[in-house]
């Protein structure tokens, strides 16, 4: 038996390509994914400290200058002369004591329908319930603000559709006025509570919910002492939605507020009819004020990062 050669072919070395200053930046960032992630990031945050930052910082300037008596002209000169006003005048404090009340309320009204949708959604309802839950809580969202808040003024009208039914039972529409203001921002921000308590409620281990019937803990009871703490996060993340849209809010209160006025309405009235930009800047520090105090607060709970 004869032995066979094999002849192997004879290896060609492969040119390296050049390290050209692309290369070079592709190799460095592979490497580097921390470096990718920021320059990934850099374009829309620095659209979003162009447009709202910066804005909003030369916003809260403008609070520290005045507006001349004869010519209209903004003066800038610093002073903290419309800090004062609206932190003294009488107007200022009983608008900001409203809008504060009308948000609490609203926020306590949406949490209390929002928890049980949410509850149902997440750990009762079949999968194909939850996807046609969800579709229906988003719905609202599709339509726009001004129909919406225009339709609630249609439906408590004096010969609205809130009326009609009442009359029967002897009883009759609130009208226009803070009642009606907190009905329609309660319907309005509603959806923006649900989801995130949904979303936390979801996370929670059905596991939790047998261990604590297989204890004996009747349904409050497990709601009350594991549903509640795990989801208190959730809850605080959906109150952040509904309390910080009502205290800037101005165009539901013209809508169905009657004379009812918010912050919100006063810093629109300084911007136009006014025409105290200064003033308005100043008005406008309270609600800003207020959300940062309140996120100061819910920002070690966790809450958000359900956001």
């Amino acid at each position: 038996m004869t032995d066979t050669i094999h002849l192997t072919p004879p290896t060609r070395a492969v040119p390296v390509p050049p390290a050209s200053p692309r290369r070079r930046v592709s190799a460095w960032l592979s490497t580097h994914p921390r470096a990718r992630l920021a320059l990934l990031l850099s374009a829309p945050l620095f659209w979003l400290g162009v447009v709202y930052i910066v804005a909003l910082v030369l916003l809260l300037v403008t609070a520290f200058w005045t507006v001349d008596s004869f010519t209209g002209e903004i003066v800038t000169d610093w002073t903290l002369d419309n800090i004062i006003t609206v932190v003294t005048g009488t107007l200022y404090q009983t608008v900001t004591l409203r809008t504060v009340g009308i948000a609490l309320a609203v926020t306590i009204i949406d949490v209390a329908i929002a928890l049980p949708i949410a509850f149902y959604m997440a750990k009762v309802a079949s999968p194909r319930m939850q996807r046609l839950l969800v579709i229906a809580v988003l719905m609202p969202l599709w339509a726009s603000y001004l129909v919406k808040a225009y339709a609630w003024r249609s439906v408590l009208s004096q010969d609205g559709l809130l009326e009609w039914l009442l009359a029967p039972l002897g009883l009759h529409t609130p009208g226009y006025g803070i009642t009606a203001t907190v009905i329609t921002l309660s319907y309005l921000w509603l959806p923006y509570v649900i989801l995130p308590i949904y979303a936390g409620l979801e996370r929670v281990p059905d596991s939790l919910l047998e261990a604590s019937a297989d204890l004996g803990g009747k349904s409050w009871r497990t709601i009350r002492h594991v549903v509640l703490p795990l989801a208190m996060p959730a809850i605080i993340a959906g109150t952040i939605f509904a309390f910080s849209l009502t205290l800037g809010d101005y165009i539901t209160v013209n809508i169905v507020g009657g004379t009812t006025q918010m912050l919100g309405n006063l810093v629109y009235t300084n911007v136009g009819a006014a025409n105290n930009l200064p003033l308005a800047a100043a008005i406008a520090l309270i609600p800003i004020v207020i959300i940062f105090g309140y996120l100061g607060l819910v920002r070690r709970t966790g809450a958000l990062d359900n956001l």
